[in-house]
């Protein structure tokens, strides 16, 4: 199975399956002599792991990280770093059922029929549990870039939950960073502004309650990106964020700056002019999403991913059979799933923009110190 790496430069490879004995990343291209804050790699694993509230899966885990190598105290030694975690409240009892048929929406058909095996237990390498590995590695890309780039930050909230809506326009606080993610982690839905947060509540476990999902939108903002950050044609800095973020179990849709919504505009509604403020080019309007031909501007970077509901629900289906593919009905029996994975899916979007972005910067450094 190939297609377990990203990144170029900053390059990571995540490993391990939903129910096997642990999952993990191997980290190769982190700059020599960087000092990290290991509490805050922990930190964002904790954002991402099950059991934080009724509106996520109740699966037991502490998602407490293992360095392997690479790192000595906390100083990184330029060589592959490898962190794993346990895979420690396994139930493997719960997917007996996925032996007889292929699960709704699932991978078990497209993976048995590209590599005539899958895990026994769980997702396996279609899991969200793989990106374990993401979210450790989005952290330490984020202390590479404050390295370089005090300033920098990016931030991930959700923005709808089935039907219900966050207007960014309700909440005043966006030019003040620490408390648009204060307020995002007072929420546990991830939502900064404390009235729409409790409608998503409700509407989640509304759904539980039914023994249905629901899915929704995810928006990312990161603030002081560097001008210069990505390379045309194929490099370009969205192109690479859009398949970063694309490749999150469940994601489904990505938009950047205007997006669709810039198909409604007349290009003299759409164009970002420019002015000059503090010996820097600044534009007035940001539809271009902060970046423009695939290189970043300097301006807000805006993106949003799209989730679908998640696959297993407590409903009856119609499926097939896995050994003579007759028609059959199907309801899992047992199982702890997220009804939504959008406020465990913010610190999993942040990683994954870290990681674009670590990866351009390094690349446009080589290229200034080469010039």
């Amino acid at each position: 199975m190939s297609g377990n790496s990203f990144g170029q430069l900053f390059r990571i490879h995540t490993f391990g399956e939903s129910h096997g004995h642990s999952v993990g990343v191997v980290i190769d291209g982190c700059p020599a002599n960087i000092k990290l804050d290991i509490k805050a790699i922990q930190f964002e694993l904790t954002r991402r792991k099950p059991g934080q509230s009724k509106i996520t899966t109740p699966r037991n885990e502490q998602d407490s990280l293992e360095i392997l190598s690479g790192i000595e105290g906390d100083i990184t030694l330029g060589g592959p770093i490898c962190i794993t975690v346990k895979n420690k409240d396994q139930r493997k009892k719960d997917y007996t059922d996925i032996h007889k048929v292929f699960r709704p929406s699932h991978s078990d058909y497209t993976y048995h029929s590209k590599y005539q095996i899958h895990a026994s237990s769980g997702g396996g390498r279609s899991s969200a549990r793989e990106t374990i590995g993401r979210v450790v590695a989005g952290a330490i890309a984020k202390q590479v870039i404050k390295k370089f780039v005090p300033e920098y930050d990016t931030i991930a909230f959700v923005q709808s939950v089935h039907q219900v809506n966050f207007k960014t326009s309700d909440y005043k606080e966006w030019n003040t960073i620490k408390k648009v993610r204060d307020d995002t982690e007072k929420s546990i839905v991830r939502c900064p502004h404390a009235e729409t947060s409790q409608r998503m509540e409700e509407c989640i476990v509304n759904a539980k309650s039914q023994g249905d999902t629901v899915g929704g939108v995810i928006q990312s903002m990161t603030y002081n990106t560097p001008v210069g950050l990505g390379d045309p044609v194929f490099d370009k800095l969205e192109a690479n964020l859009a398949k970063a973020v694309l490749s999150i179990p469940a994601c489904k849709g990505f938009d950047i700056g205007s997006g669709f919504s810039g198909t409604t505009m007349l290009g003299s509604e759409h164009n970002d002019a420019f002015y000059h403020k503090n010996n820097k080019v600044r534009t007035h309007t940001n539809h271009s999403g902060g970046i423009q031909g695939g290189i970043s501007n300097g301006e807000l970077i805006v993106l949003k991913a799209a989730f679908k509901p998640v696959s297993t629900i407590f409903k009856q289906q119609d499926t097939v059979s896995k050994t003579d593919l007759t028609k059959t009905v199907y309801k899992p029996q047992s199982g702890r799933h997220d009804p939504c994975v959008l406020p465990r899916a913010v610190p999993i979007v942040e990683a994954m923009v870290h990681l674009c972005i670590v990866d351009s910067l390094l690349k446009q450094r080589a290229l200034q110190l080469n010039a």
